[in-house]
């Protein structure tokens, strides 16, 4: 039986959708069903759809209340994008994808949107019919290797990090162990040191596990741990796949930073992803912070992109109405 797309699982099989370019653990089907086994779709999930020939195009959406849409996304989500199957013509079918939406939305939300799908997000939707406003709100940092192996990237670091690595490391002050599977013992000192990190609450651990453990399933699992005197004081979070290394999560103890445990497992890392799975990317995700330029060469924007219905305009109400003015400069 042919599924409505609020179910996935009732739809007709098709093989994975995938976005462009290189693949993302934020693409994949689980990773939306676990979002919404965690609470994090709504009012409900709708997997908004859309066929040109045999290309098809799919973007898991949440219900923020009825007529409103959002992508399905959380604070770990880097990046909501449209997914593909079939290699034809994927713009018509993007823009099918937000005929059929309007027919059900008043308004669509789409963050974060990575800066080289935005366009052709922003072009789909104006075909569709919708008044769309995209702007760009964030940052995302990545490392492109091209050319370059890890001592060639290493050089072109600031001289600072690099004589912080080297004082730091000829110290042995700090013992270094990567796990290529989940640990359960390396993870509850992974939660150990962000509980006592500077960093705030973990929005869900529940969820967070969860998906390490699949990342581990799927042999894509990287994580560091840093030790001083056998006592947990820094772990990162890493995955791996299709050429690139995305950076999920990072802690370190406070009292142990003129040690640099951090620094010096990011160091350990790099050389792992770099030389044993020779990536081609390391992604940093979402955020500006200044740390992030010492590890990378890349910089651009993510983008907000707003959507209103302009055939439901009875439906948005007079806040809707002021807001889609203030943004479109529509009267």
């Amino acid at each position: 039986m042919q599924g409505n797309g609020e179910h996935p699982a009732n739809d007709a099989k098709r093989p994975p959708a995938r976005g462009a370019g290189f693949a993302s653990p934020f693409d994949r089907e689980e990773w939306f069903d676990l979002l919404a086994a965690h609470g994090f779709a709504g009012a409900g999930r709708h997997d908004a759809r859309g066929t040109a020939g045999q290309t098809h195009a799919l973007l898991p959406l949440r219900i923020e209340r009825p007529g409103h849409y959002a992508g399905l996304t959380n604070w770990y989500s880097f990046a909501i994008r449209p997914l593909y199957t079939g290699d034809g013509d994927r713009p018509a079918a993007l823009a099918d994808l937000f005929a059929a939406l309007r027919r059900r939305a008043v308004r669509l939300t789409l963050y974060p949107v990575p800066d080289t799908e935005q366009m052709a997000v922003a072009s789909a939707l104006r075909s569709a019919g919708w008044w769309v406003k995209a702007s760009p709100k964030g940052d995302r940092h990545w490392l492109d290797l091209s050319g370059l192996d890890h001592d060639g990237w290493w050089e072109s670091r600031p001289g600072a990090l690099r004589s912080t690595v080297r004082r730091k490391a000829k110290k042995g002050v700090v013992d270094i162990e990567l796990f290529t599977a989940f640990d359960a013992d390396a993870w509850a000192a992974y939660e150990a040191i962000y509980a006592a990190s500077w960093k705030p609450e973990e929005g869900d651990p529940g969820l967070l596990r969860a998906f390490a453990e699949a990342e581990s399933a799927r042999g894509t699992f990287r994580m560091g741990l840093a030790r001083i005197e056998g006592a947990p004081v820094a772990a990162q979070y890493w995955t791996v796949e299709d050429g690139t290394a995305f950076i999920h999560k990072l802690a370190h103890v406070e009292d142990s930073l003129k040690a640099s445990p951090g620094t010096l497992l990011s160091a350990a890392l790099f050389r792992h992803v770099i030389e044993v799975d020779r990536v081609c990317r390391v992604d940093f995700g979402t955020g500006n912070d200044a740390y992030k330029r010492d590890w990378m060469n890349r910089h651009e924007p993510l983008w907000h992109i707003e959507a209103f219905n302009p055939a439901r305009i009875a439906a948005w109400g007079p806040g809707l109405k002021a807001f889609a003015r203030s943004v479109l400069g529509r009267e």
